[in-house]
């Protein structure tokens, strides 16, 4: 199994993999535009030519930045393929001299295994005026902001 950048090629099986979780209201839709337009933000995990895993990281601010879109085939469950996206997210993140990495989600669950801990959704201000408001779920969303900062790791 090889992580990689996403390309464009990929979008659609991305956007497979969301929108299951989405339409179990697990996470938030992304439309194929969205995904298209982020693909730079994207990895991908694949297993024999076909995409079973994927996450975006993006920068919020100098020195912020979110893991988006975490996904994994069903089949693939409980691997640890979801802690290796992460993980490269965050890598990726360093790479960019970016230590604060967050995630907003309905699964604090996993994030919390991964170090990152429970914070007021008011520390995130750039977020939730630049994406947050225009969502449909806004104000009254159930996701869980939850922080890392890497240079404590």
């Amino acid at each position: 199994m090889n992580i990689r950048p996403a390309k464009v090629t990929d979008v659609k099986e991305i956007h497979t993999l969301v929108e299951h979780y989405a339409n179990n209201k697990e996470m938030l839709h992304r439309s194929l535009n969205a995904i298209y337009e982020n693909i730079q933000e994207f990895v991908v995990l694949e297993n024999k030519s076909k995409i079973i895993a994927c996450g975006a990281l993006h920068v919020s601010w100098e020195d912020l930045a979110e893991v988006k879109a975490l996904a994994v085939a069903e089949e693939f469950k409980w691997q640890g393929l979801g802690r290796k996206i992460v993980e490269k997210l965050q890598e990726n993140a360093k790479s960019l001299g970016i230590y604060k990495v967050f995630s907003l989600t309905f699964k604090p669950e996993f994030f919390k295994k991964l170090g990152y801990v429970v914070i007021p959704r008011e520390t995130l201000p750039h977020k939730i005026w630049s994406e947050c408001v225009n969502c449909h779920l806004f104000p009254d969303c159930d996701e869980v902001p939850l922080l890392v900062n890497l240079k404590s790791e």
